[in-house]
């Protein structure tokens, strides 16, 4: 079925994602953003919410800013799989056709939001920074990096619906939750009447030694290329030791085998939005700022005065971090009452 631009479509929609029915916070950041561009187009704003017995979210959906929540609850839709996902948005989308579609740009939204749109024919604009609507022709403004993060592009689907995109954790901001809010709950039921042939889960392997969720994370201290080697890690380490941080990376320190990929912040790792983000021999490419320049504090540490880090810090320290750091964290340490090292 091809969903042609008409005046059938109606609603801004986001995905409710959730994993053993613990949700995704970039959900109800999405509900945020998703709650602007309703009321810019006059429409509803609804949550999608797929899983088994998964009813109890209902309620923050409603909270963080939700008119209407669609259910579907099966067994099915237990651990995820794309297929039996796939079909009961897809349904849900047919059957009630939302204007507009949202995903987190997670790694079940990437799969999910890729498969959805082959299916209804629609277009998808990846890794979202920026959603707008145009007052004149209606259509969602979807801003993304490309090229490397060196120019910003404005996509529009301008044929299609609904209008798809997914957004990075992070890069929207949570919006306020009301206590107490409701709004309208439509239990649907779909038919998955042959997904089961298609990929079982047998066994769910949690996987040790797995970096903090860095989106997750109120204080991260990052390393870059400037830390000369891995042996140098262990000065952050203990710095965010005595902060209750975690520690992150660039690009190019884990291109090195300092650290693994799940550390790695920027365009093509993780976005974050700290409260305090320490860049420590971070130079500052555009790849690495996109992905952090929207925490509350930024404190640059390089012995390069020019370096771009600078430019989006909050305080910058030029020094040497074999110097800096360690100052840093015996302070910290004596100002939260740890005492001397």
């Amino acid at each position: 079925m091809t969903a042609s631009a008409n005046g059938e479509y109606r609603g801004v929609w986001v995905f409710i994602e959730q994993v053993n029915g613990e949700p995704a916070p970039v959900s109800w950041e999405l509900l945020g953003v998703g709650r602007q561009l309703a009321d810019a187009l006059d429409v509803e704003l609804a949550g999608v919410l797929l899983g088994r017995e998964v009813a109890g979210l209902v309620n923050e959906a409603w909270a963080f800013g939700a008119d209407r929540v669609y259910l579907v609850e099966d067994p099915v839709l237990g651990p995820y799989r794309t297929t039996p996902y796939a079909r009961a948005l897809v349904e849900l989308v047919n059957r009630y056709k939302p204007e507009i579609l949202l995903l987190g740009a997670t790694s079940l939204g990437r799969d999910l939001s890729g498969a959805v749109a082959t299916a209804l024919e629609t277009g998808l604009t990846a890794d979202c920074t920026g959603l707008h609507i145009d007052p004149e022709t209606r259509l969602l403004e979807q801003t993304r990096p490309a090229f490397g993060g060196n120019v910003m592009a404005t996509i529009l689907c301008r044929h299609r619906r609904p209008q798809m995109a997914t957004v990075r954790p992070r890069v929207m901001p949570l919006p306020s939750r009301q206590e107490g809010r409701q709004g309208e709950l439509v239990r649907v039921t779909v038919p998955f009447v042959g997904v089961e042939a298609g990929v079982q889960v047998v066994e769910i392997i949690a996987e040790p030694g797995k970096a903090v969720y860095l989106d997750r994370a109120e204080i991260i201290v990052a390393g870059g290329r400037g830390l000369g080697s891995r042996e140098n890690l262990r000065l952050l380490e203990e710095l965010a030791g005595v902060l209750g941080g975690t520690l992150g990376a660039s690009r190019a320190a884990v291109e090195s085998g300092w650290l693994p990929p799940g550390y790695q912040v920027g365009q093509t790792g993780t976005t974050v939005r700290p409260k305090v983000y320490f860049a420590i021999g971070i130079s500052g490419a555009i790849q690495h700022l996109v992905g952090m320049q929207t925490a509350d504090v930024i404190v640059a540490i390089n012995k390069d005065p020019e370096a771009p880090i600078f430019k989006v810090a909050t305080y910058g320290i030029v020094g040497d971090f074999l110097e800096v750091v360690p100052a840093l964290t015996e302070e910290f340490r004596r100002q939260l009452g740890g005492g001397p090292a």
